[in-house]
């Protein structure tokens, strides 16, 4: 019998019978290194990636505006921010004329105290802090559409400033193929039109067309969205499972964001040999809500054969979807239907759409089911997003085991908010 445990205080561990458990999938460690994180990033800044320096390309006593992501996502921009000062110093640029934008999105504003957590009190002592509302149109500019015409509509802070740069980090991504480059600008400080368009092509595709290829219709109109914004420099760390930093990356946010690419699959894609019946996961590190916990729900997706169950377990102290509301009312549903409300003008906020369609997708279609096991999210609710709700991930299995057979195939799935199951067939084997 495996015993698993949940990076989650008060919920309870599962136990799997060993007959039945065929893998346990988790990101890498990676090996430690000699130098600290510190010294990492300091070597990704000396030598960037299809860009001159940063401290060359600094506008001597001109204006730096840094886009940084917010609490959902753990880029330790604590740490990163003072190496960042320290180069663009280098160049010229004085603190007081770095202002930082948090690139929220279409996510709830932080608080001061989540904000001081994220860049660290001398950052906020020194720097300007300002984050980006999607819904304040005043805040907005609208530029040329892109060629396939996604509407473009981005902060103006960006447009005002002399040198922009994005902070992040790249993780694979079911909308954008892996996070960070451009997509700190898109959707991070953009129009709530802009990330509908290109949020919602990422609906029209499966999940494994999109999670983990770099090259794909979304991250291609993000990066449009980007260089028309002014986007000219990233600064991207990889994490390992223990949140060090693996590797960073800097430079062109197309160039370098493509290594930083390859370097995450070096931590997260973790190869399976065979599809299972029952996939349990946590969201790791995405569980302030289920918008950003459904990361786990994707990740799940990729190892889960036709007709599975899906087991997700999060704590979600925010609930549902403090920037979508409307998803508490709408619940998931069979993409057909959301396809339709679409084409039909029902449902504007193709943001939302997206997301409906991407979980939908995975716990309604093909045959499968989602039981969801969140402190946060009681059972009416649960049950209004049209998914199963267990109070303990013992009460899932069972049910889950109630549904798939005594004798179904059981994958877990740990730090499922960031990790890539990637199917590597059997030799002469049948993976389903």
């Amino acid at each position: 019998m495996a015993r698993i445990e949940f990076p989650y205080p008060g919920i309870e561990g599962v136990d799997i019978p060993d007959g039945n458990l065929i893998a346990i999938l988790e990101p890498r460690v990676a090996p430690r290194a000699e130098e600290d994180d510190a010294s990492e990033v300091r070597r990704a800044l000396s030598s960037p990636i299809g860009t001159p320096r940063l401290r060359d390309m600094a506008p001597h006593g001109g204006s730096v505006l840094i886009l940084i992501d917010d609490n959902t996502r753990n880029t330790p921009a604590d740490r990163i921010l003072p190496l960042l000062l320290e180069e663009l110093g280098q160049g010229g640029v004085a603190p007081e004329d770095v202002t930082i934008m948090i690139a929220l999105g279409t996510h709830r504003p932080m608080t001061r105290e989540e904000t001081e957590r994220k860049v660290g009190r001398s950052i906020l002592d020194a720097c300007r802090v300002v984050e980006h509302r999607w819904d304040r149109p005043e805040d907005l500019v609208r530029l040329d559409d892109t060629e396939h015409g996604t509407e473009v509509w981005v902060n103006r802070l960006l447009l005002s400033s002399d040198l922009v740069i994005g902070l992040g980090h790249i993780t694979p991504h079911r909308v954008a193929g892996f996070s960070g480059g451009a997509k700190i600008v898109q959707p991070g400080v953009s129009g709530g039109v802009t990330t509908g368009q290109t949020h919602w092509i990422s609906a029209l595709y499966d999940g494994k067309d999109i999670m983990g290829a770099r090259d794909n219709p979304v991250r291609r109109e993000m990066d449009s969205v980007a260089k028309a914004a002014g986007l000219r420099f990233i600064v991207n760390v990889i994490l390992d499972r223990d949140e060090r930093i693996y590797r960073c990356v800097c430079g062109d946010p197309v160039e370098a964001h493509r290594a930083g690419c390859a370097a995450s699959r070096e931590i997260f894609g973790v190869p399976f040999g065979r599809y299972a019946d029952i996939v349990v996961a946590d969201s790791y590190p995405a569980d302030c809500e289920l918008w950003q916990a459904a990361k786990g729900i994707y990740s799940a997706d990729l190892a889960l054969a036709p007709g599975g169950t899906l087991v997700i377990v999060t704590p979600c102290p925010d609930g549902v979807a403090n920037g979508h509301p409307e998803l508490s009312e709408l619940g998931y549903l069979p993409f057909r239907e959301i396809d339709e409300l679409v084409r039909n003008g029902k449902i504007d906020d193709l943001t939302l759409a997206a997301h409906i369609a991407h979980v939908g997708r995975i716990v309604l279609d093909n045959g499968r089911r989602g039981i969801l096991v969140s402190p946060g999210i009681d059972r009416t609710t649960t049950e209004r997003l049209h998914m199963d709700y267990a109070a303990t991930p013992s009460e899932a299995l069972a049910m889950a085991f109630a549904r798939n057979g005594a004798d179904a195939r059981v994958i877990v799935v740990k730090n499922g908010g960031d990790l890539l199951p990637v199917y590597v067939p059997p030799e002469g084997g049948n993976a389903r």
